[in-house]
């Protein structure tokens, strides 16, 4: 029955998500998921955020109710049509050691540079966020910069496996490009990303680190969910990223509600000198809050982190909720007026050197 009543939600699912734009939109063939032991964010089937507030409908199994009142109550932002933009500027080949710096290139598509090595976060590159090329949400604008122009990329850190954040065609064209790339995911991503070519491949689980060329880079829990396909739901698990050099560390967000996560990062890490924050696809808020933090609570999110810069990301680039393409932006804005905080929007293509952490 179980099996059942989830078959069933996932093909209503599929049948409205492309017309919805939302990401979380698959295909029938569901990516493999973690088998593993029952553990604090893992009840032996699905990975669970613990302590966060209940989805309230949609993709959860709880209830599909609300998404259809979404649906059909939903008063969409303005989107223009596709527009051709300048790229922009090359980024630097690297970094030298003590230094950091964050190139925003679109969505969640962040470079992140420090002590001489270069981590792309969520990288896309593909026209639609979606598991078709013919329907589903379609980019407004080109990436910030090149595929050409991208440095060496040491590493990719990846946050989940939605179409929006783990694009395939662009993964492989950077397997393809640096054979030698290192690429993080949470538990259960492995198989997946392998089956694209990718020859290392590490997964791991919550406060897990591993050492990449002089830095660490470690997973740490954010609030979200996971799935591609009709029988994946939650199969993987989700993750914000901190990459930590000679001096000071990164913090990458990746798609997240707002919640006690990001205080605990700081309280069992330390203040993060960047932090790269997600402000889009956050409308309806009573639908979204528990996945898609608002640019308000991004605020207050770079404030739990310590953080000494904070750059927001997950806007401007595919309509995937009711928010329109600036709302975000401007939303921030205002919200920083009333609870300043040390952010900067970076221009689509647009780099930024991040400076020291002071006492």
């Amino acid at each position: 029955m179980r099996r059942l009543r989830r078959y069933a939600l996932w093909l209503a699912a599929l049948s409205l998500g492309l017309m919805a734009s939302v990401p979380v939109v698959g295909c029938a063939v569901s990516a493999p998921t973690w088998r593993g032991d029952r553990g604090p964010h893992f009840d032996g089937e699905r990975f669970v955020t613990p302590d966060a507030p209940p989805r309230v409908g949609g993709f959860d199994l709880g209830g599909f109710s609300a998404f259809f009142r979404w649906q059909r109550e939903r008063t969409p932002g303005a989107w223009p049509p596709y527009r051709d933009e300048p790229f922009g500027p090359r980024p630097p080949y690297e970094v030298p050691k003590g230094a950091m710096r964050v190139t925003f290139i679109n969505h969640a598509t962040t470079l992140i540079q420090l002590d001489g090595v270069n981590v792309l976060t969520d990288p896309i590159y593909s026209e639609r966020a979606s598991p078709v090329d013919f329907a589903g949400p379609s980019r407004v604008r080109p990436p910030g910069i090149r595929f050409e122009d991208l440095p060496r990329i040491d590493a990719v850190v990846l946050s989940h496996n939605h179409y929006d954040h783990m694009d395939a065609a662009t993964l492989k064209r950077i397997g393809a490009t640096w054979p030698k790339v290192r690429v993080f995911a949470g538990l259960g991503n492995k198989a997946f990303l392998e089956s694209l070519g990718l020859v290392d491949v590490i997964e791991l689980d919550w406060w897990d680190v591993r050492e990449l060329e002089g830095i660490t880079v470690r997973s740490v829990p954010n609030q979200h969910f996971s799935n591609r396909g009709l029988f994946d739901a939650d199969g993987t698990l989700w993750s914000a990223w901190v990459l930590e050099g000679s001096n000071g560390r990164a913090y990458f967000g990746g798609d997240t509600g707002y919640g006690p996560h990001f205080a605990q990062v700081a309280e069992r890490l330390g203040p993060m000198r960047l932090a790269v924050l997600p402000i889009g696809a956050f409308k309806p808020e009573w639908f979204m809050h528990p996945i898609h933090m608002s640019p308000k609570e991004a605020v207050q999110a770079a404030k739990d982190l310590k953080a000494a810069l904070a750059v927001p990301m997950h806007f401007g680039t595919f309509p995937l909720a009711d928010d329109g393409e600036t709302e975000p932006v401007e939303v921030l804005e205002a919200a920083l007026k009333e609870n300043p905080a040390p952010f900067a929007v970076l221009g689509f293509g647009e780099g930024r050197d991040v400076g020291e952490v002071t006492p």
